[in-house]
């Protein structure tokens, strides 16, 4: 029998997907499932990406120019420019997702064995993505107790090593909900600038700051490290448009938008439809988002006053993003996330949490820590969470 390869038999499960079948079976049950598990968003999305899928009118949907079509990147280019970041059309690639972007830059900036630093707890994708290439994510720890702020400059350099070709960054921060000031990003500048590095920073939820005055800030706000910053983007999350995978990769570096056009023409297009129907959403951002991100502060506050409540309960007030990422009285939380699926209901229903030892890199950290992500509607998630409450109580007997 031929032997499937190392790389794909060692390649990483999402952690954040394992649960779905006892999901699906507490369902089947007749129970019902509130979902804070994964990014999913509720909000109805806008009207002007709906109409324009409704409006394609060509006869054959063609292949699209593996750059993006073009005036899907002149969108993206508006989109920057309503938020102050200088990026031109073509200096944008068009991707499938921000997902794509993501492992297009990681393949773009490191060869197999050589690393990237990253954040942890950090979203679980960067470790797969890595690992199809055959790089490595080296984890660079951050704590609840410091705020989940970024280390001193000394414990970052201390990670680096002559394989250590990038730093990743994610601002604002899934799945802490951090946001990351100007001098913290300062500080990776620095040293990105010293140590001959890139800086791959995703910036999906660049608007989701939930206590802040605009946007976040952003690594192309630093030019001069604009030659070694790749963004990554995405319109899944502020135009709650997931099913629709169109993201980007943008750099003022020519080298990495060729690299990143030989990887376009290898899957040949995105998806034509889906980037026609992102064209009105990224040139009517300035209208669009405002009103979504002041649902999520709302939602924000619901979750958290709901876990300040709970006994042995801590959690950072989430500055951005949507989510929080509590500290529970447990011992493990995959256990947890199995056992209030599987065991228990109230009322004919229950939750479903992603349990966070999956956004570590390093063995045994995340045991007692868990994501959520308030993406429902603030009547659902005060059930919600009352049901993680009582679970938690049920859990601990």
């Amino acid at each position: 029998m031929p032997q499937i390869s190392t790389r794909a038999s060692s390649a990483q499960a999402s952690p954040l997907r394992k649960l779905i079948p006892f999901a699906d079976a507490t369902k089947a049950r007749g129970t019902k499932v509130y979902h804070l598990n994964i990014g999913q968003p509720d909000l109805e999305t806008p009207a002007e990406i709906l109409t324009a899928i409704k409006n394609f009118d060509k006869q054959t949907v063609e292949y699209a120019p593996s750059t993006g079509i073009l005036i899907c990147n002149q969108a993206w280019e508006k989109y920057y420019q309503d938020n102050g970041i200088d990026l031109k059309a073509d200096e944008i690639i068009v991707t499938s997702g921000g997902s794509e972007a993501i492992a297009f830059a990681i393949s773009i900036v490191t060869d197999p064995e050589e690393e990237v630093l990253a954040f942890e707890p950090f979203y679980t994708n960067y470790n797969g993505f890595a690992s199809l290439v055959g790089s490595k994510v080296v984890p660079v720890r951050t704590n609840v107790e410091d705020g989940f702020r970024l280390p001193s400059r000394e414990d970052i350099e201390a990670k680096i090593t002559d394989k250590t070709k990038a730093i990743i960054i994610c601002n604002p921060n899934n799945p802490t909900g951090t946001v990351y000031t100007k001098e913290e990003m300062q500080r990776l500048v620095d040293i990105a600038k010293e140590r001959d590095l890139f800086i791959l920073s995703d910036e999906t939820y660049r608007e989701f700051n939930l206590d802040g005055d605009g946007r976040t800030v952003s690594m192309m706000d630093f030019p001069e490290v604009a030659d070694r910053v790749i963004v990554q983007d995405s319109i899944s999350k502020r135009f709650s448009s997931c099913g629709l995978r169109i993201g980007c990769l943008a750099s003022k570096n020519k080298d990495v938008i060729a690299c990143a056009l030989k990887f376009g023409q290898a899957r040949l297009s995105v998806a034509t439809i889906d980037q026609v129907a992102a064209i009105p959403a990224l040139e009517n951002s300035a209208k669009l988002v405002p009103p979504v991100v002041e649902e999520y502060k709302k939602r924000r506050d619901v979750v958290y006053e709901a876990l300040q409540k709970m006994d042995g309960v801590t959690c950072l007030k989430p500055e951005g993003a949507f989510y929080a990422f509590p500290r529970l009285p447990i011992d493990d939380s995959e256990d947890f996330a199995k056992w209030i699926l599987e065991k228990y209901e109230n009322n004919g229903e229950t939750v479903m949490i992603a349990p966070a030892p999956g956004f570590y890199a390093t063995p045994g950290l995340g045991k007692n820590e868990i994501r959520i992500a308030y993406v429902l509607n603030c009547n659902d998630l005060k059930q919600a969470m009352n049901l993680l409450a009582d679970a938690l109580k049920k859990y601990s007997k």
